[in-house]
């Protein structure tokens, strides 16, 4: 066992990140071949909208090639009159009054230049190729790329009322404030908390789908109440992330919820929010499970820190 008290520097961070990859990527891949792939049985063309046969790959014609390259070439000529305008020290993208990037318009506005930094490519390829010749073009191509979020977009519609009036009966906050008097009862001090707690916050994630909003709820409540049986802040937010983030795949708050299903029912039909929930139910359970090994190996196990020079215990 390490001294608790043992910092290390930045190499730290790049070696959980790295074995987090690697977690996350061999059990991704064994839940999908020996559970989520066998129970969904043997493809069937006639229970998708799209047809996987037609998706045939083919060689790229000459034409083809040179759009590439020069859709290519406009990628970099975008990205360098970008980098001119914010990598200098007085570029005019920078904030005029500190200078600095933070708060800078270019931040500000990072939707319209990834937006444009995208569309400009796309329309050298398309105009060297010959599919775009006008910007009648450019608003059916757009127009038909759009199309297939319909599905999507009536989901959110609906979601948002959801979320909305969920904030307003504010459930979220009456399960965050009894779990917390429920680990006061209990008067759990050992590494074991932090088993409960990840599990609360999954629980928790399940309906308050915001990461934000879900810390804005429990770091006031549980971060002062961990810290006074001595844990430093850096572990509570890092076991939080990880109750944040396994549910994710199983609750219809999350934002992505709407697109995940509109794109299976491409390929399912009769794929519905209870199905979608239990397909990937798996993933979630043994995300926890690798996920919380690797916590209390990492933390309690060789007492190595979360972060750079960052602490494990706190002396309240």
């Amino acid at each position: 066992m390490i001294d608790p008290n043992y910092q290390v520097g930045p190499e730290a961070n790049w070696y959980f990140m790295m074995i987090s990859v690697f977690l996350i990527a061999i059990v991704g891949t064994l839940v999908t071949e020996k559970i989520v792939e066998p129970r969904l049985g043997k493809y069937d063309s006639k229970e998708a909208s799209v047809d996987l046969s037609e998706n045939n790959i083919e060689k790229l014609s000459e034409k083809e090639k040179s759009g590439l390259k020069w859709a290519g070439v406009s990628l970099l000529v975008v990205s360098i009159l970008l980098a001119l305008t914010i990598v200098p020290e007085d570029g005019i993208l920078r904030h005029p009054v500190t200078g600095e990037v933070a708060g800078s318009p270019f931040l500000k506005g990072i939707v319209v230049f990834i937006f444009v930094t995208f569309a400009i490519p796309g329309f050298v390829y398309g105009r060297v190729v010959g599919t775009m010749k006008n910007d009648r073009d450019i608003i059916d191509a757009m127009s038909k790329s759009m199309s297939s979020m319909g599905m999507y977009i009536v989901l959110v519609f609906f979601a948002a009322q959801f979320v909305a009036f969920f904030k307003w009966t504010n459930l979220g906050t009456i399960l965050a404030i009894n779990g917390a008097a429920l680990l006061q009862a209990l008067n759990l001090t050992g590494p074991e908390v932090f088993v409960l707690f990840i599990f609360m916050c999954a629980l928790v994630n399940l309906s308050l789908g915001s990461s934000s909003a879900q810390w804005a709820v429990t770091a006031p409540i549980f971060v002062p109440m961990l810290m006074l049986i001595g844990y430093a802040p850096e572990t509570i937010q890092a076991a939080y992330r990880i109750g944040d983030s396994v549910t994710n795949l199983i609750t219809p708050m999350m934002s992505y919820f709407g697109l995940i299903l509109a794109v299976a029912t491409k390929y399912k039909k009769d794929m519905g929010i209870g199905t979608l929930v239990a397909t990937m139910l798996p993933y979630s359970m043994f995300f926890f499970i690798g996920w919380v090994a690797l916590f209390y190996v990492w933390v309690f196990g060789f007492g190595l820190p979360v972060g750079p020079n960052s602490p494990i215990y706190y002396n309240p």
